[in-house]
């Protein structure tokens, strides 16, 4: 099966091309190699290399900075969202596109489901909301929501900052009222490939690991699995911190769905733990 991975330098994109190189023909796309925003180049780019599979990971993520650049967190996380769906869609093929937990308010007091509405509270979650709809171009397609992503050769997650600054013996600021369900990006991969090979319903999934917690009590099992019970997590409040960009305060998101569709996301626990020994291997 020949597949299209773009945003493949990402950290999401190269543990895919990884994953999906093990089994089928992968082309994978970075920034330098196509331009994304370029809507004719890259559907007369998809025409010509005719994929059975457009795995989408590209992303403008910078939460804040989008508040003064709306027109290209939209450029990206939405119209090319959209010319990557119909290309998708004028070669029979099946598109698969990530989107975020941001797209809820974060007001609820249990795990969101696919069935929940979202209400978007900024720019940024608002473009990937948007994504979402047009990802739907392609009649045959999977939007998966992800949170809090960690792993991959590119350290610079909440999980990466709290273990650099427990390993160092320095504080390590985790907020004590966030509800997060974290996604292991290994994790992540392997979900999206089985939903992709056992050609699961088409349509939105939850894809993080499961069960939820705040990121105070993500620091302290981050702390017991590298054996520093003596660390210094410095509890910090959403209210406390000056941010450009609102941010859903319960971000805990249902995996069912996902399960139901044959794949079993293991506890964010046993993930933090697995990624904490692969950093400590390399």
């Amino acid at each position: 099966m020949t597949v299209l991975v773009t945003g493949a330098a990402g950290q999401l994109g190269q543990e895919m091309l990884r994953q999906m190189s093990e089994r089928h023909n992968v082309t994978g796309w970075t920034r330098e190699t196509v331009d994304l925003t370029r809507h004719r180049e890259v559907r007369a780019r998809v025409r010509e290399l005719a994929p059975a599979v457009i795995i989408n990971c590209a992303s403008y993520n910078k939460v804040d900075q989008a508040e003064d650049e709306p027109a290209l967190a939209l450029e990206v996380n939405a119209f090319a969202v959209r010319a990557l769906a119909r290309a998708a869609a004028d070669l029979g093929a099946l598109f698969v596109h990530y989107s975020s937990d941001f797209v809820f308010a974060g007001t609820a007091s249990a795990p969101y489901t696919e069935d929940d509405r979202p209400e978007p509270q900024s720019v940024y979650a608002q473009s990937k909301l948007t994504g979402e709809w047009m990802a739907a171009d392609a009649p045959r397609h999977y939007v998966l929501r992800v949170e809090s992503l960690f792993g991959g050769s590119q350290a610079r997650s909440s999980t990466d900052r709290i273990a650099d600054a427990v390993l160092a013996g320095e504080p390590a600021p985790v907020f004590v009222d966030r509800v997060v369900s974290p996604s292991f990006v290994t994790d992540v991969a392997a979900a999206s490939a089985h939903l992709i090979e056992a050609r699961a319903p088409h349509g939105l999934y939850h894809c993080v690991n499961s069960g939820y917690a705040t990121w105070l009590e993500v620091g302290r099992e981050i702390a017991r699995a590298l054996g520093k019970s003596d660390a210094a997590l410095k509890p910090v409040s959403v209210r406390d911190v000056q941010l450009r960009a609102s941010r859903p305060q319960y971000a805990a998101l249902s995996n069912a769905k996902l399960a139901a569709a044959g794949f079993a996301m293991p506890p964010w626990q046993d993930a933090i733990a697995r990624y904490l020994a692969s950093r400590s291997a390399a």
